[in-house]
């Protein structure tokens, strides 16, 4: 089992603050630093200083870290056009030297749209512009190079692109696809994804979708154990009991809702979760920190949960 860092910026953080992150996950030894790609906080929280974009975040991340990989979950197929997103994604992968993942998803939340201008189409349009922005994506980034091309799309259509840049990574930077859909979504993995990430979801539901993804694969001949499966969960560990009421608390959360439905507890408890997670197949965990401040709680679970997998 593999951890990684997950954060929401959206929340309220400065780039400073991500950077501190960034640079304690890598020291601590986790294996990758995610963001989310939002533009509006949720929930009662001011959000301020106010959002940072992913991707200009990881482009300055690429060049202030040296090993830990760099990533989006999910960056919303609604905020950009897939030409100019391969290329913004190739040219971090270069400034990375080669570390970068992309997270893609259908976008979500409305209010974040209509606050900063942005279209945001019914579900099902969704869905068909994220199944062809992954077409020209993967398209471009696996065109050999002096070679041309092109997309009929009804969409995106492209015509006559040199497909430049490439990423450093061959034959693409790894892509990651989620979520609960029970029909689109796996055949979207399927067809796509390197990844198949499962935010938020207990055990028996994390199940319950990975096997719809495995039989999306098998249905288009595809092994699904070329698949890497994760999934997403908030972290909130302590020492004690009194540690992780602490913990809990600064985030607005209950000890008990946590232990629940997230990764919470000591790490004797932490540990047990990720064992329930490990049986039924998923082999990376993204830990949602909220508190950006609280880098000791990175050392912790780095010390006494993830040395211990």
């Amino acid at each position: 089992m593999e951890l990684r860092i997950f954060t929401e910026p959206q929340q309220g953080a400065s780039y400073d603050q991500l950077l501190a992150v960034a640079r304690c996950a890598e020291d601590a030894g986790y294996g990758a630093f995610f963001r989310s790609d939002h533009y509006l906080m949720m929930g009662d929280v001011s959000g301020e200083p106010g959002p940072t974009d992913a991707w200009t975040t990881l482009a300055g991340l690429a060049r202030e870290t040296s090993r830990i990989r760099l990533g989006t979950l999910m960056t919303a197929a609604t905020f950009r056009l897939p030409g100019p997103l391969a290329i913004t994604v190739a040219q971090v992968d270069q400034m990375s030297g080669g570390r970068v993942e992309l997270g893609i998803g259908t976008g979500w939340y409305a209010e974040e749209h209509s606050a900063y201008g942005i279209p945001f189409p019914p579900l099902a349009e969704r869905f068909d512009r994220l199944e062809e922005q992954l077409a020209v994506i993967t398209g471009l980034w696996s065109t050999p190079a002096g070679e041309r091309f092109d997309n009929d799309g009804r969409y995106y259509p492209v015509r006559d692109s040199p497909a430049l840049p490439k990423p450093v990574q061959q034959s693409r930077p790894p892509i990651l696809l989620g979520g609960t859909g029970p029909k689109r979504t796996p055949r979207l993995a399927a067809r796509y994804a390197d990844e198949f990430n499962l935010p938020f979801a207990s055990v028996p539901d994390t199940a319950a979708q990975f096997d719809r993804v495995r039989a999306a694969c098998v249905d288009i001949g595809r092994d699904p154990a070329g698949m890497v499966w994760s999934n997403a969960l908030v972290l909130c560990c302590g020492r004690d009991d009194a540690e992780v009421a602490r913990r809990a608390a600064a985030i607005g959360r209950e000890p008990d809702e946590l232990r629940a439905n997230g990764l919470a507890g000591t790490p004797a408890e932490v540990l047990d979760t990720i064992g329930r997670y490990a049986e039924i197949g998923s082999e990376r965990l993204y830990l949602q920190v909220l508190d950006l401040s609280d880098l000791e709680h990175l050392e912790l679970v780095a010390s006494e949960v993830m040395a211990k997998l």
